[in-house]
């Protein structure tokens, strides 16, 4: 078994894996968390992955798109501080930044790769 491991925010490194972005992640061996920055006017196109994900927001505001854009099921939310958006495993979303956004993103399992991560590595895609 795994000790317990006590991590500080303000320790960890940060990446930027897209412009207007800076993220840090705590990955572990069934669940990662990342604390995330989204910079006004952040936009990331509709993308999926297996993994399930929790986007708590902690400020700012934030509008995802959820499901593939002009298909009859795609809608939009808009969330600020206090909320939270579940999103199963391989649901098409998107997210723009309406002004700076702190955002703690839980998903399980982990992986390496997100869906920013797939975008900064397939253009166009």
């Amino acid at each position: 078994m795994p000790d317990p491991r006590v991590h500080t925010w303000s320790k960890l490194e940060s990446d930027s894996p897209m412009p207007l972005i800076d993220r840090q992640r705590i990955v572990g061996a069934q669940a990662m968390i990342s604390r995330v920055v989204l910079h006004k006017g952040f936009e990331i196109g509709t993308h999926q992955h297996e993994n399930e994900q929790m986007a708590v927001v902690l400020s700012g505001k934030v509008t995802f798109g959820i499901g593939e854009k002009d298909t009859p099921g795609y809608r939009e939310v808009t969330l600020v501080a206090g909320q939270v958006l579940e999103l199963p495993g391989n649901v098409p979303h998107s997210a723009r930044a309406h002004e700076e956004t702190l955002i703690l993103d839980v998903f399980a399992p982990p992986s390496e790769a997100t869906g920013i991560d797939k975008q900064k590595k397939e253009p166009g895609a």
